[in-house]
């Protein structure tokens, strides 16, 4: 793990919240006075991803630190809130049976399971029910 890596991993830990890679150039020029360049972080957030640290989500390109232990080929479902941009990460069971059933009856050999659901969260659905 390098400084550099280590800074991206942490910067996103601590933001709690999906960053595209741009915004965390601002992040690290931030916290270190110099503007990396984008290839550099892009080959951090792959060693990252390659270790399971942090996903990607693809809905809106952007990227998060891992929220809890799972295995790396555990599916992985992203509830994301279209309102605050609050995302929840979840793992299944049931999702994990459900898609390696699907996969084995296909004859497929999945290399990621990453599901993003859209939508939107308590807090904010409860805000709207309050709102006149």
């Amino acid at each position: 793990m390098t400084p550099g890596r280590r800074r991206i991993l942490e910067i996103l830990a601590r933001e709690g919240r999906p960053l595209g890679a741009y915004e965390m150039i601002d992040r690290v020029a931030q916290d270190t006075g110099k503007r990396p360049a984008p290839i550099s972080i892009y080959r951090a957030l792959d060693f990252l991803l390659e270790n399971n640290l942090v996903h990607r989500l693809a809905s809106c390109n952007s990227y998060l630190a891992c929220a809890h232990a799972h295995a790396a080929r555990d599916p992985i479902v992203f509830l994301i809130c279209e309102t605050c941009g609050d995302v929840i990460e979840a793992t299944s069971e049931a999702i994990q049976t459900s898609l390696a059933e699907l996969a084995h009856n296909a004859r497929f050999a999945p290399r990621a399971q990453v599901l993003e659901l859209a939508g939107v969260c308590r807090s904010c659905a409860g805000a709207s029910e309050r709102s006149p």
